[in-house]
């Protein structure tokens, strides 16, 4: 196994040593973590930030914690050591992953582990900031539209929040499949999701989108709350809906099926093939992450306090090195 190149065992990290708010994210000093059997050790570069970050850190939810308890799924590095068994990369290729979801990969420091496949290679086309914020986000609506859904050339598909930052992501993998992309967002971010390749955009702030589309092939709701079951006024005859929101309404999902149309909740999973498909798309020039801001590892909280206010568009990193 190829040794780290750093002389010390142990890294810069933020860690939350209690469940809370934003302030409870701090930075230490903590062990370097060691690949195992099919895993690597992967220098982090950048992390990305997602929702899913703010309700573990929150709630303790997706997954067990570990200790020291380190957040992030989403990281993009270069690989520092390889454990046994692996051939697939070596020391110093770019990778990006988002490694043991739904435990917590521990992006928000300066090194993880995890599997080989829960990785890929890095695209040239995508910086590593742009790269860390593409697993989470990507691959769920990679997994949504295109396996769950499976949505073909020439439907109409609906995004819901289609500027955050898996709808904004969804618009673009719809499109590249050939579907006719309408989108629900804020009049003040039509421009950016229509430049994204959106054919259709609603202003749900001043539109019901149940009055204003109709003949729908695929719903994907990003949103929650009652998007998904309006959105059966919308479907045509086979339509599917997925949704990420858990907790659908039993009475309201069997209804959609008995009528006819598919109705799920999808949970993303680690996807070699998936982040594959991305980084094809990326280096098509068919696929690429808005970044709203960048901030260093140390401001953690700061970014967190930003990203549940709601404000961003597209997607918050964290650069480490």
């Amino acid at each position: 196994m190829s040794e780290p190149s750093s002389n010390s065992n142990t890294m810069h990290a933020i860690v939350a040593t209690t469940l809370g708010g934003p302030e409870v994210l701090r930075p230490a000093e903590v062990p370097c973590p060691e690949p195992g059997l099919t895993e690597i050790l992967v220098r982090v570069h950048a992390a990305g930030v997602n929702p899913a970050d703010f309700m573990a850190r929150g709630q303790g939810g997706f997954g067990p914690w570990g200790d020291p308890r380190i957040l992030g799924f989403d990281v993009s590095g270069t690989v520092e050591a390889v454990g046994p068994g692996v051939s697939l990369v070596r020391p110093g290729d770019e990778v990006f992953g988002m490694p043991r979801f739904p435990a917590q990969a521990g992006g928000y420091a300066e090194f993880v582990t995890g599997p080989t496949r829960h990785f890929a290679r890095k695209p040239d086309a995508l910086t590593h900031i742009e790269a860390a914020a593409l697993p989470l986000a990507g691959l769920t609506a990679w997994q949504c539209l295109r396996e769950t859904a499976r949505l073909r050339a020439g439907e109409r598909v609906l995004v819901h929040g289609a500027s955050g930052g898996v709808g904004h992501l969804a618009v673009q993998i719809a499109k590249a499949r050939g579907a006719y992309v309408i989108g629900t967002a804020s009049a003040a971010k039509h421009d950016l999701v229509r430049s994204l390749g959106a054919d259709e955009l609603i202003d749900y702030r001043a539109t019901d989108f149940t009055e204003a589309v109709a003949d729908v092939d695929v719903v994907f709701d990003t949103v929650g709350r009652d998007y998904a079951p309006r959105s059966l006024k919308v479907l045509r005859e086979g339509g599917r809906i997925v949704t990420l929101a858990p907790g659908q309404d039993p009475a309201v999902v069997a209804d959609a099926r008995a009528r006819g149309f598919g109705y799920d909740w999808n949970a993303v999973e680690p996807d070699h093939a998936g982040l594959l498909a991305l980084a094809a798309l990326a280096a098509d020039g068919e696929l690429r992450p808005v970044v709203d801001t960048v901030l260093p590892l140390d401001e953690a909280a700061k970014a967190h306090t930003y990203g549940e206010s709601g404000a961003a568009t597209g997607k918050i990193v964290l650069t480490v090195r």
